[in-house]
């Protein structure tokens, strides 16, 4: 089986693929003090808590957006599984151009999240990841990543506010029973699923008028499936893009090697 792993700013989500068959996901926080002998441990933990044997994972891939965890991670999938890991950077068979004017600067997640996407859907698309950041990439109709824009997450703003707001307290991201807030929390609640949803379908228009093909738009993250049913745009929610995205990944660059 395939081990995949999505190293997040705030979460790892990891996933097991028997060939083309994602049979399981499981996550874990992002901790950079964590050694390789603390995450290898946690690997085959989280793996027997399921009744899986460690000796299944014949590969493994990992997609970092954390660079001094990148290694880390690579040394616990060593130790836990005596496997060497393919790692998402420079060098590596992706299917798609990338047209940035630094292709480095581009993160792991947002080239793996394309490379799903277009795998997906064989057109031009827009992906919207909902993580640590809120992120839209977009890739043309000629599988050539294009760019995007970056804007912070979700909870990454709520915290922000509540640090900044000495009245206001913390509150469950959930949808408010109509837009208009009767109290604080509903308040909160409404500027935070409602606004994003508004945010979200601003800028999908944006991109769609600039870019000037047709796009399908695919979510993806903790909380898509929250805000995309208060939008027009997203039209398909996958909450497990990134791993589908590294099996292509480790398949096309694996196959190449043999």
């Amino acid at each position: 089986m395939l081990l995949a792993v999505d190293i997040g700013n705030t979460n790892i989500a990891f996933g097991l693929y028997d060939k083309e068959e994602l049979v399981q996901t499981f996550r874990a926080e992002t901790v950079r003090a964590r050694t390789a002998d603390e995450y290898g441990v946690l690997l085959r933990q989280m793996l027997a808590l399921r009744g899986i044997d460690p000796s299944v994972v014949a590969a493994a891939i990992v997609a970092s957006v954390v660079p001094p965890l990148t290694d880390v991670m690579v040394d616990a999938v060593r130790h836990a599984f005596a496997r060497e890991a393919l790692v998402v950077g420079p060098g590596l068979k992706t299917g798609i151009s990338i047209l940035y004017e630094n292709p480095r600067d581009v993160g792991a997640d947002r080239v793996v999240n394309a490379v799903a996407a277009y795998e997906r859907v064989r057109a031009g698309v827009i992906v919207v990841d909902f993580g640590t950041a809120t992120t839209f990439d977009c890739i043309s109709p000629k599988a050539e990543y294009l760019g995007g824009v970056i804007v912070p997450g979700i909870q990454v703003s709520l915290d922000g506010l509540l640090g900044r707001a000495a009245k206001l307290s913390r509150i469950e991201i959930a949808v408010p029973p109509r837009v208009v807030g009767r109290n604080t929390t509903n308040s909160l609640q409404s500027g935070i699923v409602h606004g994003y949803a508004s945010l979200v379908d601003g800028l999908v228009e944006k991109l769609i008028d600039e870019l000037g093909f047709e796009c399908e738009v695919i979510a993806t993250g903790g909380l898509a499936t929250l805000i995309a049913q208060h939008t027009k745009h997203l039209q398909t929610v996958d909450d497990t893009l990134t791993l589908y995205g590294l099996r292509i990944l480790h398949e096309r660059n694996t196959s190449r090697r043999r």
